[in-house]
């Protein structure tokens, strides 16, 4: 293999980049808009939930509990309901996705030392955030019933009873359970995974639909050094929206990075030659670009998407679809970036990961080299 033939055929793809202005600009700001698209628009955190009240009781021991909700920034009290029918109204509208109902009887249980009982209506359509909901609601409920039960104790006996066992809960690598933390730097791996197989998917299958093919059959030119040559001119394109979206990642969406810079610049590096091998396998399966460019769109964006870890655990899918994750190059480098942002880890965590990656860009750069050398025979 010659590195003079590879660097000649780099500098023609560069200069090819460079002269075709509407994609390098595409290719910059594609990963800038679906980061920032993605970035805003997903998220996992349920606050401000749609709530409606309901008091039938009417009395300051039932006012003094849904005071609780009121003061809880994970619900929003949208109206006060008259009756039982409106809050059933609200509910099957869509208005509101948790009913709290105080009934009749609220403080006379409560004042009779009976247990006293509060009805919430919850809209189960979102199985997910329901659940949530319906973990806040009863967590707000407990925690004021403890309440009063310590002041009743105190007021009987005098003097308050120590707590016999006291949950001191400390949450690591994301203190403050915000989803853009865990979102973002899975989403940074996502883009780098389409934008990667999209850029080289369409360059094979270009020279073929131009006709400049036969021009590098007819040259001293081999399969490799066309393969590294075609990486090497999009590689730095790759290196600029990586750079793009950490500065998005760091700056605007304020994710922490507690890791080495070092070692996330070098896993990113090994993730992208990976992506740039595969799109140029594609592109020489592909002698069509729109071809081409649909078959890079599924098997790029569903696995990083889906398979990846990034928003769903894989941990919950079905062994089979557990078992594809496992040849997912995104999964890896999802788990690369979380735990370099959030977690601070390096090598000595993620070298497995790291060893995958690597793995992966030898087999596809020598896949790609194989089906180019058959389609120059």
């Amino acid at each position: 293999m010659s590195p003079r033939r590879a660097w000649a055929v780099a500098r023609k793809e560069f200069l090819h980049i460079v002269r075709d202005l509407r994609s390098l600009s595409m290719a910059l700001a594609l990963p800038l808009f679906m980061i920032l698209l993605f970035g805003y628009a997903l998220s996992l955190d349920v606050d401000r939930i749609p709530t409606v009240l309901y008091d039938a009781d009417r009395t300051p021991q039932s006012r003094d509990l849904l005071a609780q909700f009121r003061g809880s920034r994970y619900f929003q009290i949208e109206a006060i309901a008259e009756d039982y029918a409106t809050v059933e109204r609200k509910l099957d509208k869509g208005e509101c996705l948790l009913g709290v109902v105080v009934p009749q009887d609220y403080s006379v249980r409560l004042l009779s030392r009976r247990e006293p009982r509060v009805q919430l209506l919850l809209d189960g359509s979102d199985s997910n955030t329901a659940s949530i909901a319906l973990g806040y609601a009863e967590g707000i409920a407990q925690s004021y019933g403890n309440r009063l039960r310590l002041e009743s104790l105190n007021r009987g006996a005098g003097n308050l009873p120590a707590v016999p066992v006291e949950a001191r809960i400390r949450v690591w690598y994301n203190s403050e359970l915000k989803s853009r933390n865990y979102i973002v730097p899975g989403l940074i791996a996502v883009v780098l995974t389409i934008v990667g197989a999209l850029l080289t998917s369409l360059t094979v299958a270009r020279e073929w639909e131009m006709g400049t093919m036969e021009q590098l059959l007819s040259t001293p030119l081999r399969a490799s050094e066309l393969v590294l040559g075609k990486m090497a001119a999009f590689f730095a394109l790759g290196v600029a929206d990586t750079l793009l979206a950490l500065v998005v990642g760091v700056l605007i969406f304020r994710v922490p990075l507690r890791g080495s810079l070092l070692v996330l610049a070098v896993t990113s590096c090994i993730f992208l030659v990976g992506a740039f091998f595969w799109g140029i396998l594609l592109s020489s399966v592909a002698r069509s670009q729109l071809l081409a460019y649909q078959m890079s769109m599924i098997s790029s964006f569903l696995p990083a998407f889906l398979l990846s870890g990034f928003i769903y655990a894989i941990e919950t899918m079905p062994p089979v679809i557990r078992a594809i994750s496992y040849v997912t190059p995104s999964r890896y480098f999802v788990t690369v970036l979380k735990g370099v942002f959030l977690k601070g880890v390096g090598i000595r965590v993620l070298w497995t990961e790291v060893a995958f990656l690597m793995v992966y860009a030898v087999i596809v750069f020598f896949a790609a080299t194989r089906k180019v050398k058959t389609k120059l025979a």
